[in-house]
């Protein structure tokens, strides 16, 4: 059983589903909807849901307020070989929003899926930032 979900709100749930399996490795748990999906990759489950008015997730707030994709808020994936991933990726035409950059755990980048919603590559350098 996974031990942690996100809700990403998406444009296309379709569109996330091939995205995230198809690059990142996830692999579909169910589709029950149109609206609404869950992914998941080893603890990790996304729940993609989009903005709608049949309830959920992607259903609007009290005060009218419609959920929307992107914002910086992310998961962060841990990855072994990351310039290799990110070239795969890139060849496969997934957006980045900046290079890989050196942080004082390891080396990260931010992809985007196909609904802008970032996603952090993580290859950690110092066996402390490993998961």
């Amino acid at each position: 059983m996974a031990s942690v979900s996100v809700r990403y709100i998406v444009h296309d749930v379709d569109a996330a589903i091939m995205f995230y399996r198809d690059h990142l490795g996830f692999r579909e748990v169910m589709h029950p909807a149109p609206p609404f999906a869950i992914v998941a990759r080893g603890d990790l489950r996304l729940l993609l849901s989009t903005p709608s008015g049949v309830g959920g997730g992607g259903q609007a707030m009290p005060d009218g307020t419609v959920p929307a994709p992107g914002g910086w808020n992310r998961i962060s994936l841990q990855v072994e070989g990351l310039a290799e991933m990110v070239e795969r990726l890139r060849a496969g035409g997934v957006h980045f929003r900046n290079q890989i950059v050196t942080g004082v755990g390891g080396r990260q980048v931010i992809a985007d899926d196909p609904s802008g919603n970032p996603v952090e590559l993580f290859e950690p350098t110092i066996p402390e930032a490993r998961g």
